[in-house]
């Protein structure tokens, strides 16, 4: 039987206590709106910030909204982080990932800018890439906007934005002064089946049948690098990864096997597992408490990565 941590098995007990549809049950308006209660509810309130303030970023669509995080006022040149938030490329936004965004720019003492990417079904794949391509370039050249130098990048993001921050740090490598990608439970792999999607297929929140509703929604093309980092052909010139898995994540295996091809390849990486952890947790600290300690865990691991 696999191991539950006992505020993991209490979350999981409390949402089964409460009976509503799951996500995959509903429309993308409805579990975009699920998503934005729940992260309300369960996460941890933000830290106070010297700045917290939404601007919009240039997109190949029109104007992509964002947010910048500064726990305190730049006093030169610095690197930026760049975060492309969860959900399968169909819901989340701006709030769901405010806290966790604003905990990243307190404890690393580093701007971070939060792109809201467009979602599927409105967008299909490869926009949200896309738009986290021209976010992420922008950013490299926003001194005036940040009020201060951007010396490098670091690409972060979880699940499907772990997912944008692979295909995102593969498109610049060379043309960027990317230091890290830092990915948070991805999905790498677009046609992956078996191992962790079966073994840990209902009862852990992220469900099999969910990750296909997010996947038909987006309609990714399996095999493209964008959509599949895992099974691109080509790893020269990456950037140093840390990669952080959830014991209990359907999306576990394919975390693995992407740190494991990184390493292969020759590229400095920390892989980080949460045992009996569940998928998106990040988002939800207030109601699973060791999560705070393994974001908390993470932020030492990037610190290490970036020496």
């Amino acid at each position: 039987m696999a191991y539950v941590r006992e505020d993991v098995a209490n979350l999981l007990a409390m949402m089964a206590a409460t009976p509503q549809p799951q996500m995959h049950e509903v429309d993308p308006t409805t579990a975009r709106e699920m998503y934005r209660q729940m992260t309300a509810a369960a996460d941890r309130v933000a830290p106070a910030l010297a700045r917290k303030e939404d601007i919009r970023i240039p997109g190949p669509a029109g104007p992509i909204p964002a947010r910048i995080y500064q726990a305190s006022a730049p006093s030169g040149p610095a690197p930026a982080l760049v975060y492309f938030h969860g959900g399968g490329w169909v819901i989340g936004d701006l709030e769901t990932h405010d806290s966790l965004c604003a905990e990243i720019a307190s404890q690393l003492g580093m701007s971070v800018v939060a792109v809201d990417y467009r979602l599927a079904p409105e967008t299909r794949f490869p926009g949200a890439t896309e738009d986290c391509l021209a976010a992420t370039r922008w950013v490299a050249d926003a001194a005036g906007t940040l009020s201060h130098d951007v010396t490098g990048l670091i690409l972060a993001g979880d699940s499907a934005g772990g997912n944008l921050a692979a295909a995102v740090a593969r498109e610049t490598a060379g043309e960027l002064p990317l230091l890290a990608q830092w990915l948070i439970y991805p999905g790498v792999d677009m046609a992956a089946s078996g191992g962790s999607l079966a073994e840990f297929a209902e009862g852990y929140l992220l469900t099999a049948e969910g990750m296909a509703w997010f996947i038909t929604h987006y309609a990714p093309a399996p095999d493209h690098p964008w959509a599949s980092p895992l099974r691109a052909a080509e790893w020269d010139g990456l950037p140093p990864a840390l990669v952080f898995t959830c014991g209990l994540d359907p999306l576990r295996d394919q975390g693995r096997a992407y740190a494991a091809r990184l390493i292969e390849t020759g590229h400095r990486v920390i892989y980080r597992e949460a045992a009996g952890q569940i998928h998106g947790c990040m988002t939800l600290r207030g109601g699973i408490p060791s999560a705070q300690a393994d974001l908390e865990g993470q932020i030492a691991d990037l610190k290490a990565l970036l020496v």
